[in-house]
């Protein structure tokens, strides 16, 4: 039982950091409800598993797209990457990925490749930050429901 206490006190301060930092927002406290409700299916951590995946699919593509040359680059798709990337990290309330999403904007649509090569990895190393916060998160919750399940 003092083990589960412990688990459960790194994840509750693992959460307010998480919170603190700016990683995640409302959004993805309404997520975590929902797992919540349903009795803990393992939901939330099933939809940030796809979150995560995606994510660095999206982000290989736009690397492979932006390193054309310019005359080839297709800005085109790669604001249709960015989109999908922060709408999914909208859903979540990944709000650290969501917020240079939104700064990516403004270089492909004016066609400025540096300037979308310098957010890409601006993204990048917020997306990794967020996904090994959200790993560490969702391994402290397999944890506690192992423990728990022995009880």
């Amino acid at each position: 039982m003092e083990a589960i206490a412990e688990l459960r006190a790194q994840l509750h301060a693992h959460l307010s950091s998480m919170y603190a930092t700016g990683a995640v927002d409302a959004y993805f406290q309404q997520l975590q409800e929902l797992d919540e409700g349903s009795g803990g299916t393992g939901y939330v951590a099933e939809v940030l598993n796809i979150f995560l995946n995606d994510g660095d699919r999206i982000l290989r593509d736009i690397d492979a797209l932006l390193n054309q040359p310019l005359h080839e680059v297709e800005f085109c798709k790669v604001d249709a990457l960015v989109q999908q990337l922060k709408g999914s990290s909208s859903t979540v309330g990944a709000k650290k990925v969501n917020l240079p999403c939104m700064d990516f904007q403004k270089f492909y649509v004016a066609k400025n490749k540096k300037g979308c090569l310098m957010t890409l990895t601006l993204l990048k190393g917020d997306f990794c930050d967020v996904r090994n916060k959200l790993q560490t998160l969702m391994q402290l919750e397999q944890q506690i429901a192992s423990l728990v399940s022995m009880w």
